[in-house]
């Protein structure tokens, strides 16, 4: 099937992009990557009058580094985190959970800040800006706001960006110093959607927790923090027992959908393994590694 006919037009600027928005947003798609778009035009899912393409848009493609922070443009594709060399743990993260994402030319074109505005519940990135509590950057008629990951996901393919908003970036806060990530995926084939994912941050003094993040993907309808189970080991000597029972617990703070292939049950029983996994291999890589940044 071939899209249905639209309008196309490719601003050179952000203030332009957001003027066309604000004229026909409710009728308009953006078009970043288009890894995802591409897909629902070529089916009709969806039947845009307009296609507005952000990637003649100077200054969006760029991954900046910041004393707190990292800013990940609007345009910067999967491929650059996958190769992500700055010294961070969120660049380890991004290292680990990019290889997941589609196949290389996927990652190619697809972009960071597309995933999220997109708001697939199994998408990886998204599970990650949760994580680590991003904001997501917009820019409109009325300005500039930037709204928390826990606020900007509001269901299965639906966010807080209204239609004459454009998404000019993501930031995200950078872990402290000798933080360990680790990610886990269960898929069907190589280039399935997650059955569940799951993403462990995790920093250890003087042999306890100090600081822990975890990440779920395809949990719910949207990506999941599971903050009891960071509580429970915060403090604590991450002894194996103290690891299953906190992989547990954020399995229970999962509410998945029973699908045909994969019933409820048995992806809170994968969301459990996948996240002991994680907890483990950042344990046993902070010990082999007791100096790393």
């Amino acid at each position: 099937m071939k899209p249905a006919q639209f309008d196309y037009v490719a601003p050179g600027s952000v203030p332009e992009a957001v003027a066309v928005l604000a004229g026909r947003g409710p009728e308009s798609r953006v078009l970043a990557g288009g890894q995802s778009l591409l897909i629902e035009l070529r089916y009709r899912t969806a039947r845009p009058a307009l296609v507005v393409d952000v990637n003649g848009i100077p200054g969006l493609a760029e991954i900046a580094v910041e004393d707190g922070s990292v800013h990940v443009g609007a345009l910067v594709r999967h491929a650059q985190l996958e190769r992500a060399r700055f010294d961070d743990p969120l660049a380890g993260l991004f290292r680990e959970v990019a290889p997941y994402v589609g196949h290389p030319p996927i990652r190619a074109r697809g972009t960071f800040a597309g995933s999220l505005a997109w708001a697939h519940p199994a998408s990886e990135w998204c599970a990650l800006a949760m994580a680590m509590g991003a904001g997501i950057e917009l820019e409109g008629p009325a300005g500039r706001r930037t709204v928390p990951a826990d606020s900007w996901f509001r269901g299965r393919f639906a966010t807080a960006c209204l239609p004459e908003e454009l998404v000019t970036g993501v930031r995200l806060p950078r872990p402290p110093a000798g933080a360990v990530p680790a990610f886990a995926e269960l898929r069907r084939t190589h280039g399935s959607f997650a059955l569940a994912a799951a993403l462990v941050v995790l920093r250890l003094v003087d042999g306890r927790v100090d600081w822990v993040r975890v990440g779920l993907a395809n949990a719910a309808d949207v990506p999941l923090r599971a903050v009891e189970a960071e509580r429970l080991m915060v403090g604590e000597p991450p002894e194996p027992e103290l690891l299953a029972e906190a992989a547990a617990r954020a399995a229970a703070e999962a509410n998945p959908p029973d699908e045909p292939h994969a019933p409820a049950a048995y992806r809170r029983h994968a969301l459990a393994t996948l996240v002991r996994r994680c907890l483990t291999r950042a344990v046993r890589a902070r010990h082999e590694h007791p100096g790393a940044a």
